[in-house]
């Protein structure tokens, strides 16, 4: 699949739709559709921002197919005149979108789509495919990552959903905190390298015997030195043959602490805590006290908790499934809602009250204060209506109050000059141009690090974490109010004829 095919990998349903619209003349009423989700998986407070890159790339890149290629899935002459519509349809709209390696928090538009109703309404299932597929990476990662101060590489390509989700989940495991990716795709792809030594089947290549265990590691040092020396000593006997044969190994090829590309052991079964503790006895007993230990095996960031109360002595981890299928949680709840047609504000109305939606065309803000001791701290996030009383007072650092959506005694006043308000949604095609900086993956992976430590220790924890304070507008709220009684009294009222 080229990538220039992703903005055409939909749901049949998105071109009956569009169909009606375009032989309805409604093709071109403005629209607005947020994407956003309602729920962070795990139990979290929040989720990872990653996929808004590729979403961009996508929605830029719908176009240029002949009628041809609608005649596919769009056969017959009914459709004919519609065919010859999408042949020659462009995104025109706006996009609007938070930076990859933000953080996001439930209802608050990730990405807003403003433009004519058809290219709008299209773009839902490739936009949720890519941005379900990363933000379930990307958090689950941001997990793994926050479990240990110990670095963390990602090495699952093996058990992800297919080529595409390997490479790009990848990329987004290391904005969310990871040090690396075994993926040459990625690594080539994003510029980040890639990082991988041996597996068993290559200690085995060299016979199954202890002597050829030795010869395997020599041999791998003799055609791998003046890079980084990490040789896997689990395949038979960890203690009893493997970290004595590696030893042996850097010994016979004069591999010591004075080595600058750095050189250690990985184990890939067994008792973890207890072997990582061996290892680390001998290695330093045998003056190879810059040896590190890595350590792989189906970890996640209970059993990486788990091992580090143990006391292992571990250097860096090696996670894989738990990370590339986001194995606990692996379908992230993301939705795209038309939230306003024309100049009016919709919803969606449902007896399930975590489905009931904000209406209009909204912007959220990220209030920061500076604390004396603790430098810069996010304290609250606001979505308002764009341009209603409390944006315009945000925008123009104007004291200004915000009520808890539910409970009107929980509420909290800032005054002018003392906090920063960041807009988390910013343009990113105008007028069906890009208008978003590139940023490199490194830069993306800083981002995301500098967000996290603006929130506090008791936000940033995997267990029970403390609520961070997420609210509305009163004009959204009200609105939001307004819709639902409107509805409910026309719904009392009607009767069939």
């Amino acid at each position: 699949m080229n990538f220039s095919d992703i903005a055409y990998c939909s749901d049949k349903y998105q071109y009956t739709m569009g169909k009606s619209f375009y032989e309805s003349g409604r093709k071109d009423l403005m629209s607005v559709f947020n994407l956003f989700y309602r729920v962070a998986p795990e139990n979290n407070n929040w989720a990872v921002v990653s996929g808004t890159e590729e979403v961009i790339e996508m929605v830029l890149s719908m176009g240029g197919k002949p009628e041809s290629f609608f005649e596919k899935f769009l056969p017959g002459d009914e459709y004919a005149e519609f065919r010859k519509y999408l042949a020659n349809m462009r995104f025109t709209g706006n996009v609007y979108a938070m930076k990859e390696g933000e953080i996001a928090f439930p209802n608050q538009p990730i990405v807003i789509v403003e433009a004519p109703l058809i290219e709008a309404q299209v773009l839902e299932t490739p936009m949720l495919c890519i941005m379900n597929h990363q933000m379930a990476v990307a958090t689950k990662a941001s997990r793994v990552c926050r479990s240990t101060n110990r670095a963390v590489s990602e090495f699952g390509s093996r058990r992800a959903h297919g080529p595409w989700a390997a490479t790009y989940g990848a990329k987004a495991a290391i904005i969310a905190g990871c040090a690396g990716t075994s993926n040459v795709l990625t690594g080539s792809y994003f510029g980040c390298g890639s990082t991988g030594t041996m597996a068993h089947s290559y200690v085995t290549t060299f016979g199954c015997s202890v002597k050829g265990e030795f010869e395997a590691f020599d041999t791998y040092i003799k055609t791998h030195r003046g890079e980084g020396l990490i040789l896997l000593i689990d395949t038979y006997d960890t203690l009893h043959c493997g970290i004595k044969n590696a030893i042996k190994a850097f010994r016979a090829n004069g591999i010591d602490d004075s080595y600058p590309q750095g050189y250690g052991v990985r184990l890939d079964s067994g008792d973890l805590a207890y072997l990582s503790v061996e290892c680390r006895k001998i290695l330093d007993s045998q003056g190879l006290k810059n040896c590190k230990i890595f350590a792989t095996n189906s970890l996640d960031e209970y059993l990486i908790s788990d091992l580090e109360r143990q006391g292992a002595a571990i250097d860096c981890y090696g996670v894989g499934d738990a990370i590339a299928t986001s194995k606990a949680n692996p379908c992230f709840g993301n939705v795209y809602k038309l939230v306003q047609i024309g100049s009016q504000a919709v919803l969606k109305r449902s007896e399930d009250k975590v489905k009931l939606i904000n209406p209009g065309f909204q912007i959220t803000y990220r209030i920061l204060r500076h604390d004396a001791e603790k430098g810069d701290v996010f304290k609250v996030d606001v979505t308002c209506l764009r341009g209603d009383e409390l944006s315009r007072k945000i925008e123009a650092g104007e004291e200004f109050t915000v009520y808890d959506e539910y409970d009107r005694y929980k509420y909290k006043t800032f005054t002018p000059g003392s906090y920063t308000a960041i807009p988390l949604q910013i343009p990113a095609i105008v007028n069906g141009e890009r208008v978003a900086p590139h940023r490199n993956l490194d830069q993306k992976r800083k981002y995301y690090k500098d967000t996290l430590m603006h929130f506090s220790p008791s936000e940033r924890r995997l267990i029970n974490p403390h609520y961070y304070k997420v609210d509305i507008s009163d004009d959204l709220a009200a609105k939001k109010l307004e819709i639902i009684n409107r509805l409910v009294k026309e719904i009392k009222e009607f009767e069939m004829e």
